[in-house]
């Protein structure tokens, strides 16, 4: 039995915040949550850590991380770039180059940097060949991953076939699941790279394996312009018509949206990940309409995600959260219609019902999984400590301030490093293996300005 003390910041249903609180977990779950005086009364022989000073919080949820591919190449594509170049002329090229080797040890930079950065949780992107190797890291990490992989069937492009062959693979990456941390749902890439054949059938794979499945759709305005020249109608409402959405599906991106499609995302109840830094790096017009704010306040279930280093590129929910509630007041010119804790509560309790998982996570309640982040709030931009918590977390801090994290109870996290392996340790694979990545994909190499 372990005790944790300080400021615990529950998103319970009531968002209860324990000035002296205390959390203790045993094994993977949590048993008690109070004043730390009480908690410690009832559990008199538990190991207790920490200090009043310390604040608390559940996991963070990161709803749409792409762990291979970009990582070995981070911040490498250039950010003035034309819609799309991005993608074909070095996203593409890098996947397809990407050997065994090189999406284990992208997965464990991604994975150690987002436990580091307090986010527990993670949903893969679905952009993986070899879902097994991924697993490897997050459970030698001891981070909760859920994972699928390629799924297009596009005349050409990297992992691309038949639809029967692709839900083959789909069905073979559900069945890597062997752990209590590691989650399959089925994954395509979206966009209008999917017939309609594979997205009915990969979402009556989905429905009938009890899993959830992922795909980009219209984070730019190419893929509402595709869907109607090719079937008349804007995306979301082809794929309602399909039978294709519902509370299995979560939708990477979602930017462009108009109102019928709002409508269908109420109705079906399908979820939607925001990425708010990736847009506004790719310039893909969020801050126009930025309907996202929308859902939010039509309680659609909604997420937030980091998506990928050349596009999101830090991997820090806190930094994401504040970034969407700045855009909430801004594009609204209204500061009271958002603020930081509802930024907290996509972050945490609303990600977690947006994808499934409050059962378990999301929140710092008796029964649910020991995911817990601690801030150090002795740290110098914690100086001197707000009367509201959530208000300095978000506008204040970020998780630069993150000293210890659990996950299912296990101290993965400590005093600012990853417990299961010295990350500084692999600088050096990680520098060859993007260079020979850069070499095989034949990718170009930024250089805006002569660096000498």
């Amino acid at each position: 039995m372990q005790i944790l003390r300080g400021t615990v910041v529950t998103m319970n249903a009531g968002r209860e915040i324990i000035a002296d609180g205390a959390v203790a977990f045993d094994d993977s779950s949590i048993v008690a949550v109070g004043t730390f005086d009480d908690v410690t009364t009832d559990h008199p022989d538990a190991m207790i850590s920490g200090v009043v000073s310390d604040l608390l919080l559940p996991g963070y949820i990161n709803g749409h991380q792409h762990l291979t591919g970009d990582r070995l190449i981070q911040s490498s594509v250039p950010d003035n770039l034309p819609p799309g170049e991005a993608i074909f002329t070095w996203v593409v090229p890098v996947h397809a180059e990407h050997s065994p080797d090189d999406d284990e040890l992208s997965a464990t930079l991604t994975l150690a940097e987002s436990l580091t950065n307090g986010i527990t949780t993670t949903f893969e992107a679905g952009t993986v060949a070899h879902p097994a190797r991924i697993a490897a890291a997050a459970e030698r990490l001891g981070a909760r991953l859920t994972i699928g992989t390629w799924g297009w069937d596009v005349e050409d492009g990297p992992y691309a076939g038949p639809v029967a062959e692709v839900i083959e693979r789909q069905e073979a990456a559900l069945d890597l699941v062997t752990g209590p941390l590691i989650s399959g749902w089925v994954s395509l890439v979206g966009h209008d790279l999917m017939s309609d054949e594979l997205v009915m059938a990969a979402s009556s794979l989905a429905r009938a394996r009890g899993v959830g499945l992922t795909f980009h759709m219209s984070p730019h305005d190419g893929d509402p312009a595709s869907y109607l020249e090719r079937t008349g109608r804007r995306p979301l409402l082809h794929l309602a018509d399909l039978g294709v959405l519902g509370p299995h599906v979560a939708i990477a991106h979602g930017v462009h949206l108009d109102e019928a499609e709002l409508d269908v995302l109420g109705e079906t109840r399908a979820a939607v990940v925001s990425c708010p830094w990736a847009y506004l790096r790719l310039g893909q017009g969020l801050t126009r309409e930025f309907r996202h704010f929308d859902l939010w306040q039509r309680d659609a279930r909604l997420a937030l995600g980091c998506d990928a280093e050349n596009a999101g590129d830090m991997v820090d929910g806190i930094r994401t959260a504040a970034l969407f509630a700045g855009l909430a007041k801004d594009t609204r010119l209204d500061p009271t219609a958002f603020g930081a804790h509802d930024a907290l509560e996509l972050l945490t309790i609303r990600g977690a019902e947006a994808l499934g998982i409050d059962d378990e996570v999301g929140s710092i309640e008796v029964g649910k999984q020991a995911d817990l982040v601690v801030h150090d709030r002795t740290r110098i931009e914690w100086i001197p400590n707000s009367p509201d918590p959530v208000l300095q977390l978000i506008w204040g801090s970020d998780g630069r301030s993150v000293r210890d994290v659990y996950v299912a109870g296990a101290h993965v996290v400590r005093d600012g490093a990853i417990t299961a392996l010295d990350v500084q340790a692999l600088t050096d694979d990680a520098v060859a293996a993007g260079r020979a990545l850069r070499t095989r994909a034949d990718i170009p190499a930024p250089s805006r300005w002569p660096i000498r």
